[in-house]
């Protein structure tokens, strides 16, 4: 008799998971981060200088306030920048809005007699108001922002000169220190926070005191406070708010965004007006611990602020950076600036290093992309 044929047995189906649900490996999520090339360079940054600068002072509490303030200063204005560059626009005019700024703030306190906060006040309302006109200007004409806003570099450095010859006769006021004492708005961009735990630790002995027995740092600079407090708003917006997505789709396509419902001209006109306002906070707090304004103030910090950005790993085509890679690239920068200062190289060499360190971050920057894409 025949034998009964043996039962077909269909395969087991082995279901594919969805990617979008699918675990991705710590290594890939770090190569696609744009911050990660400025985190590799801040690292090599730090180790050489903790080498090259030894005994020198310069990772002293004193040496540290010291490039710290620096970073800071560059920081404050590259956040911003940051945030436009993602919504792929730029803009040039920062470095003159500092030097406006600073004029809008000191004449109408020394020569007129107004409080500081109302001065400060009118300086904010002008960098809105310059802010709006860029964006309406980029969005409503067409040209390119790095065309519009090298027009605004010029006009803007030229109005604080003009401005200030016409009603003092001089480029240069003095004076503000005499103003700030009581200004409740002058407070926010003047002295330091945390001067009771900084006596606390000397005390302690934990910090070295000078013959006063005074604590060598004796509080952390309001200007060190910003940094950090609009880094961490900057990257809240970007990561955590519908907002952020935005901004990275404007930058990215802003046509398919247009389409998608995202209001594009309102959100370059608010990042426009959002970089005018930062280069104003940058003015105060330059006016604030110097105690005058100099119209030539903020000259190519808007270069500077780009460089910072480009390090943090934000591309210059829009729709990708972020907020913590522009914080370290402005970290770079001030490292690097009091880092000659302290191991005694000549100050000459410092836009040599800059320029290269531009370079090397964006062809690191390429490369970790790559390999981001081909991880995929």
């Amino acid at each position: 008799m025949p034998s009964n044929p043996p039962p077909q047995t269909t395969p087991p189906v082995i279901e594919k998971q969805d990617e979008r649900i699918q675990r991705v490996p710590f290594w890939k999520k770090a190569l696609s981060r744009p911050e990660l090339g400025a985190l590799a360079g801040t690292v090599l940054v730090l180790a050489f200088f903790i080498v090259s600068a030894r005994g020198t002072g310069m990772f002293t509490p004193a040496g540290i306030v010291n490039f710290l303030e620096v970073s800071a200063q560059l920081g404050i204005i590259a956040t911003a920048a940051a945030l436009l560059m993602i919504g792929g626009e730029f803009d040039l005019s920062i470095g003159s809005m500092i030097g406006l700024s600073g004029i809008l703030i000191a004449i109408p306190a020394v020569e007129y007699g107004w409080p500081l906060w109302a001065a400060m006040l009118l300086a904010f309302a002008c960098a809105a108001l310059v802010g709006w006109i860029n964006g309406n200007l980029v969005n409503r004409t067409g040209l390119p922002s790095f065309i519009v806003t090298l027009g605004f570099l010029f006009i803007l450095r030229g109005m604080a000169i003009g401005i200030s010859r016409l009603l003092t006769g001089r480029t240069q006021i003095g004076g503000i220190h005499n103003h700030i004492p009581g200004d409740w708005f002058a407070a926010l961009f003047s002295g330091e926070v945390a001067t009771g735990l900084f006596s606390w630790m000397a005390e302690q002995g934990w910090i070295a005191t000078n013959f006063a027995n005074n604590p060598v740092v004796t509080g952390i600079p309001v200007s060190i406070v910003w940094w950090l407090g609009l880094t961490a708003v900057a990257t809240w917006v970007l990561l955590c708010t519908p907002y952020g997505n935005w901004i990275f789709a404007s930058g990215g396509d802003a046509n398919a965004a247009r389409n998608s419902g995202v209001p594009v001209h309102r959100v370059k006109i608010s990042l426009f007006m959002f970089t005018a306002l930062s280069a104003t906070v940058f003015a105060c707090l330059q006016v604030m611990d110097t105690g005058s304004a100099d119209t030539i103030r903020g000259l190519l910090k808007e270069l500077e602020a780009i460089i910072a950005v480009v390090i943090g790993g934000a591309l210059l085509t829009g729709g990708y950076g972020s907020a913590i890679g522009a914080a370290l690239g402005a970290l770079i920068f001030g490292l690097v600036q009091m880092g000659i200062f302290y191991t005694g190289v000549n100050t000459d060499w410092f836009q040599v290093f800059l320029g290269a360190m531009l370079l090397v971050a964006v062809l690191f920057n390429n490369f970790m992309r790559k390999k981001a894409m081909e991880a995929r």
